[in-house]
């Protein structure tokens, strides 16, 4: 599996494309200075403590207020509300967590209304963008993310990735983190710093503490309702997140961008950085060269084509999305349709879980696949989907497939979905759904060449129509009319233009110079 990520920078924001075995699994738009991303500190002020939603309405200079649930107050918020006080003392200079007496953990079960108030600031993170009418999710569970841990403030906790394998490895990466982590900094180990040197772990760690000191900084002087810190470039975060071996190559059509991103790799130590980065300085949009263009605009169809005429058809709404596999004109065995149906059944999985992360969907989406009746297919069919969406970060759930052949899958959105226009509109009806009918075009058609042969003495013309409207001409249009033109010598030729609409004529004059154009 060979990734590539092209790059497509512009005055009005980004757009990056991953593509995986030239296939596109991922594209993501970021507008210049877009606000509330996810991963975004915030000062925030409580406006109002709902005990019946269990839940608190945070002012942070969102158009909408901000939502923060109990569960997402996290066991250490007692301590984050010592601190946010703490920093709002102009006298207070420690950055670190060392000396920081840390109050008790909250329970599980508790009561929003016992540990808010209203008023009261609070430092938040940003765990879900705006999205529709709704104001951004918060978190007062903090965290700074990094490429091989995550540091989480106000804790001791050390844990490591299950899907590190070995037990030494995981003994080393235990070792190296007691060694350096700081005193009330808990750290998780991310399955990426499996097999990593211990120089660049501890580089990657000191970069995270960097960043904590950053943030500290901002709380001195940050007001409520302000950014204090923001996740930074969408295209670090991105690398960050999916950046490993795979990779065969970044593109990218900004120079700034470029250095940025040549940087980050000589951090983590990247072997052949200038074979894999490259900047792009053609003429043509960087989209169109490595069409990105043409995969974008036929990945987010209405209808999807799977493999041997077969096709998906996908309907969204608010929180439903519905995906319809569909055996379209596939040819079955009759002796073994049940077989047939659940290949086309298996095929069309990869596709499903590259549509549900291309389009981000969230919430609930339903799968109908083509019913079969074997209990042991539909086993098969549900590993086989949950394999397919492995490599999914969002987090999901699938649900094995009812009697009725449908699949559940509940999937978390942090973000817009993705809204990508696959139409266009008709240039014969400007979208309207009408147009002219024959005798309105022969009238408007007569009323030209009148004009052009009286008024501007034209003897021959040459009429450039659509082929429908050209044979209409030739076969439908009265002769008598066709005549009486030849008998006063004004003759019309007329050529069929595939591109033109059905109601666009060209006319041109005996040394082709175009004279009128509808």
């Amino acid at each position: 599996m060979s990734n590539e990520l092209i790059i497509n920078a512009s005055p009005k924001g980004l757009e990056i494309a991953l593509l995986s075995d030239k296939k596109l699994i991922e594209f993501h738009t970021e507008q210049v200075n877009a606000a509330f991303q996810v991963g975004d500190f915030y000062l925030g002020k409580i406006k109002k403590v709902v005990p019946s939603l269990n839940a608190a309405f945070v002012q942070i200079g969102a158009e909408k207020d901000a939502f923060l649930t109990y569960f997402d107050l996290g066991p250490n918020v007692l301590s984050l509300l010592k601190f946010t006080k703490m920093m709002g003392n102009k006298t207070h200079k420690g950055l670190y967590l060392d000396k920081f007496e840390l109050e008790p953990k909250t329970e599980k079960t508790g009561k929003v209304s016992e540990v808010l108030k209203a008023n009261q600031n609070v430092l938040v993170q940003i765990i879900k963008e705006p999205i529709s009418n709704k104001g951004p999710k918060i978190t007062c569970d903090i965290s700074i993310p990094g490429r091989y841990f995550v540091l989480v403030p106000f804790s001791n906790q050390v844990s490591i990735s299950k899907k590190i394998g070995t037990p030494e490895e995981k003994k080393r990466l235990l070792n190296l983190v007691k060694a350096t982590k700081l005193k009330n900094f808990g750290i998780i180990v991310r399955t990426m710093a499996e097999n990593i040197p211990t120089e660049e772990l501890d580089a990657s760690l000191r970069e995270q503490i960097k960043k904590w000191d950053e943030l500290v900084k901002g709380m001195h002087n940050a007001k409520p309702k302000s950014l204090v810190l923001g996740e930074g470039n969408r295209v670090e975060t991105l690398l960050r997140e999916i950046f490993d071996s795979n990779f065969g190559s970044i593109t990218v059509n900004d120079e700034t961008i470029y250095n940025s991103i040549k940087s980050y790799l000589a951090n983590i130590n990247m072997a052949d950085i200038d074979k894999m980065l490259k900047l792009y300085q053609g003429k043509s949009p960087i989209f169109d060269t490595y069409g990105v263009s043409q995969k974008i605009k036929s990945s987010f169809g209405k209808t999807v084509p799977v493999t041997a005429g077969a096709y998906l058809v996908i309907e969204h709404t608010e929180a439903l999305h519905v995906i319809d596999v569909n055996s379209g004109n596939s040819s079955f065995n009759s002796k073994d349709r049940e077989e047939n149906v659940h290949q086309v059944n298996l095929e069309s999985v990869n596709e499903i879980a590259r549509q549900i992360r291309l389009r981000d969907m969230g919430g609930i989406v339903v799968v109908d696949f083509i019913d079969v009746k074997d209990a042991d297919k539909k086993a098969d069919l549900y590993k086989a989907m949950r394999l397919a969406m492995k490599n999914d970060k969002a987090r999901h759930t699938l649900l094995p497939i009812t009697k009725f052949g449908l699949m559940q899958i509940t999937r978390e959105r942090v973000r817009p979905e993705k809204q990508i226009i696959t139409t266009e509109t008709c240039a014969t009806c400007a979208g309207t759904g009408q147009m002219e009918n024959n005798s309105q075009l022969v009238a408007k058609v007569e009323f030209q060449l009148e004009y052009l042969w009286q008024n501007m003495n034209y003897t021959k013309l040459l009429m450039k129509a659509n082929p429908l409207i050209v044979r209409y001409f030739k076969s439908g249009f009265p002769s008598r009319r066709l005549q009486l033109w030849k008998q006063h010598k004004r003759w019309l030729n007329m050529q069929e233009d595939p591109n033109l609409a059905l109601s666009e004529v060209q006319f041109f004059d005996s040394n082709h110079q175009q004279i009128i154009s509808e």
